[in-house]
């Protein structure tokens, strides 16, 4: 498979250039415009979700964002260009999938490393189809699979949690304990280690994406235990989380805890009375990646069999600074030099288990 690093900047660029070159004014470019017209009513994308719903404020819900843009930017309208499947459980993944394959769909996402085995699955039983993979590798010459550098993010908002922490205890809740969830745990806690080694990061999963009571009770036993931020990679079982550090708030304003959200800006989950419990948010653009690469597969330019990869460099991969607030000015200062050193190559955020702990025998 082909490995590609991927910039969210030149395919910007590119789609403005195809943009202006279609707004010329001779006839023949008049009658360009109707074929391309055409042609991408005829384009259709699906996109099937991982149990924690296209709603979950989070992985799932950014993806479909993304695919709404697309289809406003083509003037569609939902069932009809683009729609999703909604997978409540492990067992919707192939049904879903088989049914936009059916329906002759150009384009079919699946959002979330959980889809691997089914994408691998209808990808070998349909060659002629093209499909995409979030969070995983699909070795299939009629596969792009599309990956995001979250260790890099975590590491910025790992950054920010060490540097506001008043207790020196700091949280991480992951959905399912998994390679992919590995990456943002092992980036957080390199963040906050390389700040301060003797902050305490407890880090526990709660084994599924749409258990948003688990992801309170957790979180529950965490700001009991003195730990003041939590930054959560968990879907929907995240927002009990959010749900949790607000109820908190609500009960004892005076109380200082805080959540760091993940995948979009979830500024607005951390609303409770006239506070904002919200520190940050590690950016991952999925909804960038879908829009773009629906365009691609548009225009005939389907990256089959590769592998892009979105990171700190190309803006796939970003942390929210929103909150003004809470983010005073040295922390925004912090986060700003340790992602120019991982830019530059001077920091080697570990991905895994294994590489955090070398990192930190490093400190």
């Amino acid at each position: 498979m082909k490995n590609r690093k991927y910039s969210l900047f030149v395919v910007l660029v590119l789609s403005v250039a195809l943009f202006l070159a279609a707004c010329g004014s001779s006839d023949d470019a008049k009658s360009d415009d109707k074929d391309n017209a055409e042609d991408a009513s005829d384009y259709s994308v699906g996109l099937v979700t991982d149990v924690g719903g296209v709603d979950d404020k989070s992985f799932n819900q950014s993806s479909w964002e993304g695919l709404q843009e697309w289809g406003e930017e083509h003037g569609l309208e939902e069932k009809e260009g683009y729609e999703y499947a909604q997978s409540d459980d492990e067992s919707d993944y192939l049904p879903n999938l088989n049914r936009f394959v059916r329906n002759d769909f150009n384009l079919i996402f699946g959002i979330g490393f959980m889809l691997e085995d089914g994408i691998n699955t209808i990808a070998e039983q349909h060659p002629d189809a093209n499909f995409a993979i979030v969070d995983s590798v699909v070795d299939q010459p009629n596969v792009v699979s599309i990956n995001f550098a979250d260790h890099e993010g975590s590491f910025l908002v790992g950054v920010a949690a060490a540097l506001k922490t008043e207790t020196d205890k700091v949280g991480f809740i992951g959905g399912v304990d998994s390679e992919t969830i590995n990456k943002f745990e092992a980036g957080f806690v390199a963040g906050v280690k390389s700040i301060d080694s003797s902050i305490d990061v407890d880090v526990q999963y709660a084994g599924a994406f749409d258990a948003a009571d688990d992801g309170k009770l957790i979180a529950s036993n965490m700001y009991n235990n003195d730990v003041d931020i939590i930054y959560h990679s968990a879907g929907g079982t995240g927002n009990g989380v959010f749900a949790q550090a607000k109820d908190i708030k609500h009960n004892d304003p005076d109380r200082d805890v805080w959540v760091i959200g993940v995948d979009r800006d979830q500024y607005d989950e951390g609303v409770i009375d006239d506070h904002n419990i919200t520190l940050t948010s590690m950016l991952k653009r999925v909804d960038v990646a879908v829009q773009e690469v629906s365009n691609m597969g548009m225009e005939g330019e389907f990256p089959a069999g590769e592998t892009l990869e979105f990171s700190i460099e190309d803006d796939g991969i970003g942390i929210s600074l929103k909150n003004e607030d809470a983010l005073t000015d040295d922390i925004v200062d912090a986060i700003d030099e340790w992602k120019e050193k991982i830019v530059n190559g001077d920091v080697d955020v570990p991905g895994n288990h294994e590489e955090l702990e070398e990192f930190e025998e490093s400190l």
